[in-house]
């Protein structure tokens, strides 16, 4: 699987403004957010349908998704989860600086569901 057909999707409690910060960073990647998809609400199951579907990569704050008993590795394309305090914008930004300014730039067929 080619790098540039991986997708993000910001689960809902990802503030919204971090996803247009984001697509500015990343303009040749394919960023959308949960609420701007009409999913606010949705279960994490549907989340996580709908992002194999579309061969995306989930990045949440939510613990749920990093348990692999729920989802296993393999079986999806990758859960980027996010353990800042306090959940803002500001945190959120300032812990992909330090853990992944280029983790979307190398994202290959290596990675996730095979």
């Amino acid at each position: 699987m080619p790098d540039e057909e991986l997708q993000i999707l910001l689960d809902q409690n990802i503030p919204m403004p971090f996803a247009e910060w984001l697509r500015k960073r990343r303009p040749g990647r394919r960023i959308d957010h949960v609420n701007g998809l009409g999913f606010a609400g949705e279960p994490d199951s549907f989340l996580y349908a709908w992002a194999i579907e579309h061969k995306a990569i989930v990045a949440t704050y939510d613990e749920d998704f990093a348990d692999a008993r729920l989802y296993p590795l393999g079986d999806h394309y990758g859960v980027i989860r996010f353990r800042v305090w306090p959940t803002t914008i500001e945190q959120t930004q300032k812990a992909f600086h330090v853990k992944g300014p280029n983790l979307l730039l190398t994202l290959g067929s290596n990675f996730g569901k095979q």
